[in-house]
Protein backbone atom coordinates (compact mmCIF):
# COMPACT_ATOMS: atom_id res chain seq x y z
CA UNK A 1 0.00 0.00 0.00
CA UNK A 2 1.10 3.16 -1.06
CA UNK A 3 2.32 5.58 2.34
CA UNK A 4 4.74 8.80 2.46
CA UNK A 5 7.36 7.18 4.00
CA UNK A 6 7.94 5.08 0.42
CA UNK A 7 7.67 7.81 -1.71
CA UNK A 8 10.05 10.12 -0.34
CA UNK A 9 12.37 6.86 0.25
CA UNK A 10 11.89 6.48 -3.65
CA UNK A 11 12.75 10.10 -4.12
CA UNK A 12 15.35 9.86 -1.63
CA UNK A 13 16.75 6.81 -3.02
CA UNK A 14 16.28 7.74 -6.71
CA UNK A 15 18.87 11.44 -5.64
CA UNK A 16 21.21 8.83 -4.29
CA UNK A 17 21.08 6.25 -7.13
CA UNK A 18 21.70 9.38 -9.26
CA UNK A 19 24.72 10.95 -7.56
CA UNK A 20 26.32 7.01 -6.89
CA UNK A 21 26.04 7.02 -10.84
CA UNK A 22 27.24 10.21 -11.90
CA UNK A 23 30.54 9.94 -9.20
CA UNK A 24 30.99 5.90 -10.87
CA UNK A 25 30.68 7.22 -14.65
CA UNK A 26 33.66 9.79 -13.68
CA UNK A 27 35.80 6.41 -12.68
CA UNK A 28 34.86 4.45 -15.83
CA UNK A 29 37.76 4.32 -18.33
CA UNK A 30 37.48 6.91 -21.32
CA UNK A 31 35.29 5.30 -24.38
CA UNK A 32 33.49 3.30 -21.85
CA UNK A 33 29.69 3.99 -22.82
CA UNK A 34 27.85 6.42 -19.35
CA UNK A 35 24.83 7.13 -21.55
CA UNK A 36 22.24 4.27 -19.90
CA UNK A 37 24.13 4.53 -16.65
CA UNK A 38 22.15 7.11 -14.83
CA UNK A 39 18.86 6.64 -15.87
CA UNK A 40 18.89 2.83 -15.02
CA UNK A 41 20.78 3.20 -11.57
CA UNK A 42 17.95 5.94 -10.85
CA UNK A 43 15.69 3.94 -11.79
CA UNK A 44 16.59 1.22 -9.31
CA UNK A 45 17.22 3.94 -6.46
CA UNK A 46 13.42 4.43 -7.02
CA UNK A 47 12.53 0.61 -7.47
CA UNK A 48 14.67 0.07 -3.99
CA UNK A 49 13.95 3.19 -2.10
CA UNK A 50 10.04 2.26 -2.37
CA UNK A 51 10.31 -1.93 -1.88
CA UNK A 52 13.10 -2.15 0.48
CA UNK A 53 13.07 1.38 2.79
CA UNK A 54 9.80 2.24 2.43
CA UNK A 55 8.70 -1.57 3.91
CA UNK A 56 11.38 -1.30 6.44
CA UNK A 57 10.59 2.05 7.96
CA UNK A 58 9.34 2.54 11.63
CA UNK A 59 11.82 0.19 12.98
CA UNK A 60 13.47 2.80 15.18
CA UNK A 61 16.85 5.30 14.06
CA UNK A 62 19.64 2.58 14.26
CA UNK A 63 17.88 0.32 11.86
CA UNK A 64 16.63 2.87 9.33
CA UNK A 65 20.72 3.93 8.95
CA UNK A 66 21.61 0.29 8.42
CA UNK A 67 18.43 -0.52 6.11
CA UNK A 68 19.17 2.71 4.29
CA UNK A 69 22.69 1.28 3.91
CA UNK A 70 21.10 -1.75 3.07
CA UNK A 71 19.06 -0.25 0.28
CA UNK A 72 22.35 1.40 -1.46
CA UNK A 73 24.09 -1.41 -1.63
CA UNK A 74 21.20 -3.38 -2.80
CA UNK A 75 21.36 -0.37 -5.60
CA UNK A 76 24.65 -1.38 -6.54
CA UNK A 77 24.96 -4.63 -6.71
CA UNK A 78 21.39 -5.02 -8.91
CA UNK A 79 23.44 -1.99 -11.47
CA UNK A 80 26.27 -4.39 -11.53
CA UNK A 81 24.13 -7.69 -12.79
CA UNK A 82 22.09 -5.27 -15.02
CA UNK A 83 24.98 -4.27 -16.49
CA UNK A 84 27.14 -7.26 -16.12
CA UNK A 85 24.51 -9.45 -17.86
CA UNK A 86 23.35 -6.99 -20.52
CA UNK A 87 27.55 -7.09 -21.14
CA UNK A 88 27.53 -10.71 -21.67
CA UNK A 89 24.50 -11.02 -24.03
CA UNK A 90 26.19 -8.17 -25.83
CA UNK A 91 29.46 -9.88 -26.57
CA UNK A 92 27.27 -13.29 -27.42
CA UNK A 93 25.60 -11.37 -30.18
CA UNK A 94 29.23 -10.64 -31.56
CA UNK A 95 29.38 -14.40 -31.03
CA UNK A 96 32.16 -14.39 -28.71
CA UNK A 97 31.41 -17.35 -26.94
CA UNK A 98 31.16 -21.12 -28.03
CA UNK A 99 28.17 -22.04 -25.79
CA UNK A 100 25.74 -21.03 -23.33
CA UNK A 101 28.48 -22.49 -20.87
CA UNK A 102 31.28 -20.13 -21.61
CA UNK A 103 28.38 -17.09 -21.91
CA UNK A 104 27.29 -17.86 -18.14
CA UNK A 105 31.18 -17.72 -17.08
CA UNK A 106 31.77 -14.64 -18.66
CA UNK A 107 28.71 -12.96 -16.94
CA UNK A 108 29.80 -14.23 -13.79
CA UNK A 109 33.57 -12.58 -14.43
CA UNK A 110 31.99 -9.43 -15.78
CA UNK A 111 29.90 -9.25 -12.66
CA UNK A 112 33.32 -10.05 -10.43
CA UNK A 113 34.85 -7.16 -12.69
CA UNK A 114 32.48 -4.86 -12.29
CA UNK A 115 31.50 -5.68 -8.37
CA UNK A 116 35.19 -5.03 -7.76
CA UNK A 117 35.02 -1.34 -10.34
CA UNK A 118 32.44 -0.25 -7.89
CA UNK A 119 34.72 -1.28 -4.43
CA UNK A 120 37.67 0.54 -5.48
CA UNK A 121 35.63 3.63 -6.69
CA UNK A 122 35.72 5.33 -3.21
CA UNK A 123 33.91 8.75 -3.72
CA UNK A 124 30.84 6.16 -5.20
CA UNK A 125 31.45 4.48 -1.95
CA UNK A 126 31.17 7.34 0.55
CA UNK A 127 27.90 8.55 -1.40
CA UNK A 128 26.39 4.95 -0.58
CA UNK A 129 27.25 4.99 2.35
CA UNK A 130 26.44 8.31 3.55
CA UNK A 131 23.51 9.17 1.23
CA UNK A 132 21.82 5.99 2.18
CA UNK A 133 22.31 6.75 6.01
CA UNK A 134 21.07 10.05 5.69
CA UNK A 135 18.55 8.58 3.08
CA UNK A 136 17.36 6.27 6.18
CA UNK A 137 16.92 8.63 8.85
CA UNK A 138 14.69 11.02 6.76
CA UNK A 139 12.57 8.46 5.78
CA UNK A 140 12.01 7.11 9.40
CA UNK A 141 11.26 10.59 10.25
CA UNK A 142 9.10 11.08 7.49
CA UNK A 143 7.19 7.59 8.84
CA UNK A 144 6.92 8.89 12.24
CA UNK A 145 5.51 12.52 11.42
CA UNK A 146 2.83 11.45 8.30
CA UNK A 147 2.28 7.72 9.40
Amino acid sequence: MPTTAKLVSAVLFAIVGFFAAAAYAETLPPGQPRFWLIPIVTALGIGQGWMTMGRNVGEGISMAITTGVRTSFMIAFWAVAIFGIFEMFYRSTRLRYDGPGEAVIAALELLMEYGLSVLTAVPTLIILFGGGAVAGIVAEFVNRRWS
